[in-house]
């Protein structure tokens, strides 16, 4: 991404990167790049458009890979973790690393700048949890409690947009309205937060982490079951832009278009000929 960044020629195209990195620990959100709002519960909002964010997410502007990494790696630092009888490290929240890209391009005919921007959300989820098998009790079994209730609205969700893909939102009798299935992204901050990114304005890719001891085959089986569900999602990406800058562009390639035809056709000096006549005669 910065490497296409660093060729773009065209003196008219700006560009601007920043990054958050939030984790979601006992249904909380946590900002782990502000230290000042690390131990704030932030407040998650929808907007009508751009949909659920999170208020007071510290945005960080960086230039490189390299800031990219070092943020993820002083943000990590923060995250909640603690030791069980399965992980010494287990991680005891999920976490969110988005990345926003931010295209600005001067119109020069028209004096306007349209911006376009696309996110990547990077997920760690935190992995569910058997109380008999980690020996939690106390404040950790209450993490592992609602790591696991996260992970079944999730595997909810993931199951009702599955459906609701493979269905079509079929119509009701009688010529009514399509049937709608809910999807119950509200249960879980997690899945709010997640809401574009599993159904929305958004192309998903989901990585599995597998375990091949027997002992963790319920784990396996549940998570493989988790990405089965999740191919059969289907979203639809738009791009992300000012709706007034694309009537613009749209109508600049109309006009474009026309001219072309015109200069096909040889009908420029009829045109031209018309135009003047037209002037002359006070029309």
């Amino acid at each position: 991404m910065f490497e296409r960044i660093t060729e773009e020629t065209d003196e008219d195209t700006s560009f601007g990167v920043e990054v958050s990195y939030m984790e979601i620990y006992n249904e909380k959100v946590h900002d782990l790049l502000n230290p000042a709002n690390n131990n704030k519960n932030l407040r998650v909002r929808e907007h009508p458009v751009l949909g659920p964010y999170v208020e007071d997410l510290a945005k960080l502007a960086v230039q490189s890979y390299n800031d990219v990494s070092h943020l993820m790696d002083e943000g990590n630092k923060s995250r909640t973790v603690a030791a069980t009888n399965m992980n010494e490290t287990s991680s005891r929240s999920h976490a969110v690393f988005s990345i926003i890209l931010t295209q600005r391009k001067f119109n020069k005919p028209t004096g306007l700048t349209a911006e376009k921007v696309a996110k990547i959300s990077l997920v760690d989820l935190a992995g569910s949890e058997r109380a008999d098998a980690t020996g939690a009790t106390g404040t950790r079994l209450k993490e592992g409690a609602n790591i696991n209730r996260s992970l079944t609205t999730l595997g909810k969700v993931i199951s009702a947009l599955a459906e609701q893909a493979n269905k079509g939102t079929p119509k009701k009798k009688g010529g009514g309205k399509k049937d709608q299935i809910f999807i119950p992204f509200r249960d879980s901050v997690l899945t709010w937060l997640l809401k574009e990114n599993l159904g929305g304005n958004s192309k998903t890719a989901m990585v599995a982490a597998l375990s091949p001891a027997e002992i963790n085959y319920d784990e396996t089986l549940s998570t493989l079951r988790y990405a089965d569900r999740a191919k059969q999602i289907v979203c639809k990406a738009v791009i992300n832009e000012d709706p007034n800058a694309k009537i613009i562009r749209d109508l600049q390639a109309e006009v474009s278009k026309l001219k072309a035809i015109i200069k096909a056709e040889g009908l420029e000096a009829k045109i031209e000929s018309y135009v003047f006549d037209t002037k002359s005669n006070g029309g």
